[in-house]
């Protein structure tokens, strides 16, 4: 088993609503973040995806929201993709404060889009483990 992927984030002023805590929808941004940021780390670009004529779309995304976070909090935003059988894949994120303690849960059901046929592609896991330079960064 590969160690979970994580990337760090300061949460910024102007990302708080009115109460003073993380705008929800900054949450996503986050997650996103930390899905782009683990295709670099395997060695995907986003210029790579464009070239084979692929790119990942999200097609269900859950946010449980667990404990509010802050301006100047830094958090740690976690990202584990999990393989299935057929044409999609789940990812599983967490956003931790630094003591550990969880402010949000995503869950998501993402795919690999043939850009060109605007069609899921059968095999996902197999494309990401031909694109990636380190496919073990997806537990691949």
């Amino acid at each position: 088993m590969t160690e979970t992927f994580s990337v760090p984030v300061v949460v910024r002023g102007y990302e708080t609503d009115t109460q003073g805590h993380l705008n929800q929808a900054v949450y996503l941004q986050y997650a996103e973040h930390a899905r782009w940021s683990m295709l670099q780390e395997a060695g995907i670009r986003q210029s790579d995806l464009l070239e084979q004529g692929v790119g990942p779309v999200a097609l269900e995304v859950t946010v449980r929201y667990r404990r509010e976070l802050r301006a100047g909090d830094e958090v740690e935003v976690t990202c584990a993709f999990a393989w299935g059988e057929g044409k999609t894949f789940r990812i599983e994120q967490e956003i931790r404060k630094a003591d550990g303690t969880v402010a949000a849960e995503i869950t998501g059901v993402g795919g690999l889009m043939d850009l060109r046929e605007r069609r899921l592609l059968a095999d996902p896991r197999e494309r990401f483990r031909k694109l990636a330079d380190r496919p073990e960064v997806f537990g691949l």
